[in-house]
């Protein structure tokens, strides 16, 4: 999966120009947390809602409500904004925004075309393809079996299953100790005891098996 099936096409973007105040609304209204910052076309820099309330005045202040807004109405988004933007392109696997994400301790990456902002892709975003790859909200049923890192495994796996005629629709494998793994799939029926038995007769150790109800 690619960036730019999950990012949010031509996000909401702010000058840096543009004073906190603007900023702070133009995210309340559409629900947003973070704005690239963009000047003539080009990304100068990002910035979130953390950073703007991270300068303005605390609920304790003595300020007035006609101060405060003031303030805020004088203060440029380019005074707080993250200049040395962490980027992506569009092009690029999803994994690749997740450890960039990660390894820069950062939640969002604009996403360029070129020079051009085209998107912004998000940790939500990530953890929403993650429950998607995964198949969380399929109906059907989810079975975990302890295997042997070993050539054929899967297939054997696979071929138990194939004659029940059920079809794998999720398939991850988690690495263990001592040359074993975790195989977790999801198959689209919740008709799975005699599959289940089978695959013990065949020497693998099921560990869980969960059921997705339909609503």
């Amino acid at each position: 999966m690619y960036v730019k099936n999950r990012m949010t096409s031509n996000p909401y973007t702010i000058s840096p120009d543009a004073t906190i105040a603007e900023a702070l609304e133009l995210m309340r209204h559409n629900g947003v947390k973070k704005l690239p910052v963009v000047k003539s076309g080009e990304l100068v820099g990002i910035v979130t809602e953390r950073e703007m309330l991270e300068v303005s005045p605390s609920k304790a202040t003595t300020l007035s409500v006609f101060e405060i807004n003031y303030l805020l109405g004088k203060t440029k988004v380019s005074q707080v904004m993250t200049k040395d933007v962490v980027t992506i392109t569009s092009d690029a696997l999803l994994e690749e925004a997740a450890l960039l994400m990660r390894d820069n301790n950062i939640s969002a990456l604009p996403v360029l075309e070129g020079k051009k902002l085209c998107g912004i892709i998000t940790e939500n975003d990530i953890f929403n393809a993650f429950m998607e790859l995964m198949g969380f909200s399929d109906i059907g049923s989810r079975i975990a079996v302890e295997a042997q890192d070993s050539p054929g495994i899967l297939a054997d796996i696979a071929q138990v299953i194939k004659e029940y005629g059920v079809n794998i629709t999720h398939i991850a494998v988690y690495r263990g100790e001592a040359g074993s793994s975790d195989v977790v799939i999801r198959v689209n029926t919740q008709n799975t005891d005699e599959m289940i038995k089978t695959l013990e007769n065949h020497g693998y150790k099921v560990i869980s098996v969960l059921k997705n109800n339909p609503d």
